[in-house]
């Protein structure tokens, strides 16, 4: 009787033990997916918004993120963008295992067995038979090497590497100083990049775990054996520390990093507090499965739990928490950066943060109103401390808005409507490109921005979306003469719309007009061309971005001939490719499907449109097709650049059933690929989404039940989920009446 008892206890807490045991959604992150062609993704190791994101650098420093699928590893530096391509920054702080002479103006190797998983980088260089590791936490990260036999094992830490891009980056000066055996400091400098900065510093302090038997610096690839600094003279500087090692011995260095200066950078490689790497690495799977685990998918291959959870992982690597790290001013409010950029990123990167780290979304929206108290301005993009080029609209009305209509909490809106405001208010003056809204003039005097301003007819639709973002926020504030003002200005898109311009048997689109009035002659300007900065539309085309009206949805239709027409416009949309005598600049950039770039965020909510029409299963089909053929678990594995987390925001929310229309309270439902899922709000509450019978061909929704109760509308709010809900979709092969009777979703002009 005695052993049956104690087999029993045994038993009990055998279970107990596995019911205490965690689970970790950050086995199935795979870094590299979307490194390779065109994704632009970064592979390296890095916290949720971390300042350090530690990873390899490649061939010449292309823009590509820093990693390429092509030829040598330069080294390995500490800050990096995720996914932005020809938005490329940084590269900053490079460190280098060598073995035998010091050459700085040679040290590349060829590679092997390169991997990545959170927390950790790793990968085997030839040239020197060495072994590299590499992981980080928040401001900090560590260095492991492991060497051969030799008398000669030296780290390169060179301070005049840094990343390329089409929008030159540009050295400005860098320092050293050696300030043991075991220690060394120092900074580089660099301007330009994508947002054509202004000059940022990165300094850096580093202490190796063994004393080198030598150690020296250079400038301007001249070596300087035992001298132990190199000051600022506008010349690349390097150091470096040179080891005797066994066969198989490690060598491993410690890093912190600071925009401030380097007793800060030392004060932040505390962070680290360990030699052992996995530690640290642990340290960070840790950090991330408390992002991670919040989600939970069951009934799809282990790929398919790749692609998603690989997704979510890039939505949170940026904007990076630069909180406490900002040279520019003092204040005590959350300071976020790296915002490549918000016109990429309002549509579904920051409501995906929305969704499921609300906190994490306030803050950085107050971050954003904090930049427009001390730099005049709120940005579009920002990065390296400095604002960046405003691609479309003042994107950043648009996350205020969505913040706003979601409720967030800690967000000082009243300040908030005087950035939005002075952003369609007050002209940036000759900086076109990177404050408030260039073309201002003319979208206040004449109710658009005319063909005297390049990209016209983009600024002319984000213009009207924005107004709309200040109304929403005017009128929850309470402000009625800004709501009155704004709601009306928001339909400025209307005063492009051109009835004459016909194609595909379809009649009436978004053109160019001059500052008098009159259109664009139709011979200089093709419905499907498209192109960047100078362009009448940027990174779209009008066929595309003729569907742009995500407030005021209901006018569009009206605009386009009423419901089936405008369901008509879509299908073809959808189906038919670019005419053959058509050249698309952006094609080489895209992945279509019909004339849907989905590689470009124009195209976004494009699929989710026919709800609007109450054809929620033209959704759903259009929707898969894309989830099934754009994405994959490979290094190709993105339609187009990541873009900060958008292609995968695209993937995540899509794949979960559901996409918003941003800068309003309204999520519109495609098709759930995941017979189960549960998302682990912020409050404690449950998402539950129950897809019954959902598979690769059951892809059509048959009925819906919300909270037990049926639910027929193809669209839902914020409010509808936000203090917990579950959804039960049957789903079938073929598509059915569900949602095609519903309530539409609103429009301004609805109010």
């Amino acid at each position: 009787m005695k052993k049956v008892f104690i087999v029993g206890i045994s038993m009990m807490f055998m279970v107990l033990n596995i019911s205490a045991q965690t689970f970790s959604n950050s086995k199935y992150v795979d870094p590299f997916i979307g490194a390779d062609g065109g994704g632009n993704t970064f592979p390296g190791a890095a916290m949720p918004t971390g300042m350090v994101k530690l990873g390899p650098d490649c061939n010449l420093l292309t823009e590509n993120g820093g990693w390429d699928a092509e030829g040598d590893i330069v080294g390995f530096s500490h800050t990096h963008l995720n996914g932005s391509g020809g938005g490329s920054k940084y590269g900053n702080v490079l460190f280098m295992p060598t073995t035998g002479a010091v050459n700085p103006l040679d040290y590349a190797s060829p590679r092997e067995n390169e991997k990545s998983r959170v927390g950790v980088y790793s990968v085997d260089l030839t040239r020197y038979n060495t072994k590299v590791r590499l992981s980080a936490s928040n401001r900090a990260a560590i260095h492991e090497y492991t060497f051969s036999k030799s008398d000669t094992a030296n780290v390169l830490i060179d301070l005049g590497s840094f990343l390329a891009s089409y929008q030159k980056q540009e050295f400005v000066g860098s320092e050293v100083n050696i300030i043991s055996d075991t220690e060394v400091e120092g900074f580089t400098r660099i301007r330009g990049g994508w947002n054509i900065s202004d000059a940022y510093t990165v300094y850096f302090y580093a202490k190796f775990e063994k004393p080198a038997s030598s150690y020296g610096t250079w400038k301007s690839g001249k070596l300087y054996p035992n001298k132990k600094s190199q000051f600022d003279s506008n010349e690349k500087t390097g150091a470096y520390f040179s080891f005797k090692t066994k066969a198989g011995e490690k060598i491993k260095v410690k890093v912190g990093i600071s925009y401030l200066g380097t007793g800060a950078a030392k004060h932040n490689l505390k962070e680290i507090t360990t030699w052992d790497l996995d530690q640290v690495k642990e340290s960070a799977v840790k950090s991330w499965d408390k992002i991670l685990n919040l989600i939970q998918v069951e009934g799809v291959s282990e790929d398919i739990k790749k692609i998603f959870y690989s997704s979510v992982y890039r939505i949170f690597l940026q904007p990076t928490d630069y909180t406490g790290e900002n040279p520019k001013w003092i204040s005590n409010k959350p300071y976020y950066g790296d915002y490549f950029a918000i016109w990429d990123t309002y549509r579904a990167t920051h409501p995906f943060i929305t969704l499921l780290k609300p906190s994490l979304q306030a803050d950085m929206v107050e971050s954003l109103i904090d930049m427009y108290r001390f730099d005049n301005y709120m940005p579009d993009a920002r990065g390296s401390h400095s604002t960046g080029r405003t691609q479309g609209g003042s994107n950043s009305d648009m996350l205020i808005a969505d913040a706003f209509a979601k409720g967030l909490k800690g967000i000082d809106y009243k300040t908030a409507l005087q950035a939005m405001l002075k952003n369609a208010t007050v002209p940036p003056g000759d900086d076109e490109r990177k404050y408030g809204r260039g073309g201002l003039w003319d979208y206040n005097r004449i109710g658009y921005v005319s063909t005297d301003y390049e990209r016209s007819g983009t600024r002319t639709l984000e213009y009207s979306a924005n107004d709309a973002a200040i109304a929403l926020v005017a009128k929850g504030l309470g402000n009625v003469e800004v709501y009155e003002t704004y709601k009306k200005k928001a339909s400025s898109w209307k005063n492009l719309w051109n009835s004459n311009i016909e194609s595909l048997g379809f009649k009436g689109f978004i053109w160019p007009r001059k500052p008098d009035g009159t259109w664009l002659e139709e011979d200089s300007l093709s419905l499907f061309a498209s192109g960047f900065w100078t362009h009448p539309f940027y990174e779209t085309f009008s066929w595309e971005y003729s569907f742009y009206a995500p407030h005021d949805m209901k006018s569009l239709i009206e605009k386009m001939g009423g419901k089936p027409t405008f369901t008509k416009r879509l299908d073809t949309y959808f189906k038919e490719p670019f005419p053959a005598n058509e050249h698309h600049e952006l094609q080489m950039y895209t992945k279509l499907v019909g004339m849907s770039q989905i590689s470009n965020e124009p195209s976004f909510l494009v699929p989710s449109l026919y709800c609007y029409v109450n054809e929620p299963y033209k959704t759903a089909k259009i929707v898969r097709h894309i989830l099934k053929t754009q994405y994959s678990a490979s290094k190709t594995g993105l339609p187009g650049n990541d873009d900060s987390g958008s292609m995968g925001a695209w993937y995540a929310f899509h794949s979960l059933g559901f996409f918003p229309n941003a800068g309003q309270d309204v999520y519109l439902i495609s098709s759930p690929l995941y017979p189960k899922a549960t998302i682990a709000l912020e409050n404690g509450k449950e998402l539950i989404i129950i897809a019954k019978n959902a598979s690769p061909k059951n892809i059509y929704i048959q009925s819906c039940l919300l909270n037990g109760k049926p639910f027929n509308n193809c669209w839902f709010k914020h409010s509808d989920i936000s203090k917990g809900a579950k959804f039960e979709f049957v789903m079938g092969e073929k598509p059915s009446k569900w949602g095609t009777q519903g309530e539409l979703p609103p429009s301004l002009s609805d109010f």
